[in-house]
């Protein structure tokens, strides 16, 4: 038992310390940095960083366009782009009430979930989707300005589909040698159940960041829905410790950087600096990526409220709400990953559906 047990800490330590490979082009981070970056400094340029910040999340519908022939990619990323919009939407029109809308979240959740799967869509998968409508949910309501809050997104979209498409007649026209297959589809009750499962437990990380009145209570989902994308349970464990102790790291370096009290145009290069070194690392190593994601997190968060707020009260709320979602999603990865579970449920479906079909 302790030799296995030992073992088992020698290869994770290991995994630890090891760089996967990536054929990942360079292009991609460079792209997702122009396409976040841009709407900022064009924010600071006008004055506005708030809507700066909201049409930069937009911009990063470019992570999904895929290694396909030209019409793919502008069909995908048009559909990724009403998406984007849509969750926005729904995440902001039930923020009126916390509660509703996580059970609403949650639903979408599912819904999305089941799509992404159903037409095999590539990694990030669900994930900027759900995390677009848990932030929007929870932002204070204002009625009034909810049309321009989207406009404001959709803006964001459109410039990422613009740099899309210019990138994409110049990478096919260089390498059409790398064009990819779609990936497989899932099992079609086997999607039912991890949908449900992710809905619920999106649900439940987003109730509890109200009940416990969290200051930015969506990271909680955000972080529950990014461990529980694990592909196994074994890479659901290894993603939740990660996500922890990167984030751990990644608050003594947000601490370091906001004690160089850097400018207003500091914050919005560093950002995007940042937002391109994620990308290159995180199909690479997750937890060096976590490491930034933190500190890229805080400055945004220093954006949309404007400066004077506590530093170290954010890099504290948000190392817990990182901690909280990490084992709320390793319960959920577990569940997801649960062969027994999924056979389970897919006979009661069966069963079911056949049971409706002889009425």
């Amino acid at each position: 038992m302790l030799t296995k047990l030992k073992y088992i800490i020698q290869r994770e330590v290991g995994f630890f310390f090891q760089l996967r490979k990536s054929e990942r082009l360079w292009h991609i981070p460079v792209l997702a940095s122009i396409c976040t970056g841009l709407p900022l400094l064009v924010g600071y340029y006008l004055g506005r960083l708030d809507y700066g910040t909201l049409a930069c999340m937009g911009g990063l519908v470019i992570l999904y366009l895929p290694s396909t022939s030209l019409e793919n990619r502008l069909l995908t990323l048009l559909v990724c782009a009403f998406g984007f919009i849509l969750s926005f939407t729904v995440g902001i029109a039930f923020g009126f009430n916390h509660y509703l809308s996580a059970v609403i979240i949650g639903v979408y959740a599912f819904g999305i979930n089941w799509l992404t799967n159903y037409f095999s869509v590539s990694p990030p998968g669900n994930f900027f989707f759900v995390m677009l409508a848990s932030m929007a949910s929870c932002m204070p309501f204002d009625l009034m300005s909810i049309p321009t809050k989207i406009g404001l997104l959709a803006l964001g979209t459109m410039g990422g589909f613009v740099f899309a498409m210019v990138y994409s007649l110049y990478i096919i026209r260089k390498h059409s040698h790398k064009i990819k297959d779609v990936g497989y589809q899932k099992r079609r009750y086997i999607n039912l159940t991890e949908s449900f499962i992710i809905g619920l437990f999106i649900t439940v990380s987003l109730l509890t960041g109200h009940l416990f009145e969290f200051d930015n209570p969506y990271w909680i989902p955000i972080s529950c829905l990014a461990i529980m994308q694990g592909l196994n349970v074994v890479q659901v464990g290894q993603r939740s410790f990660h996500r922890i102790v990167g984030t751990f790291i990644g608050m003594g370096f947000s601490w370091f950087l906001l004690q160089l009290n850097l400018s207003t145009l500091q914050i919005c290069i560093s950002i995007i600096i940042l937002q391109y070194i994620i990308e290159v690392l995180v199909v690479r190593h997750y937890a060096l990526a976590v490491i930034f994601i933190t500190p890229m997190t805080v400055f945004l968060v220093e954006l949309s409220r404007g400066t004077g707020i506590n530093a170290n009260q954010i890099i504290t709320a948000r190392f817990l709400d990182i901690t909280i979602g990490s084992l709320i999603g390793l319960i959920g990865g577990w569940l997801l990953h649960n062969q027994k579970l999924h056979q389970k449920a897919e006979r009661q479906l069966r069963k079911t559906r056949v049971a409706i079909l002889r009425k």
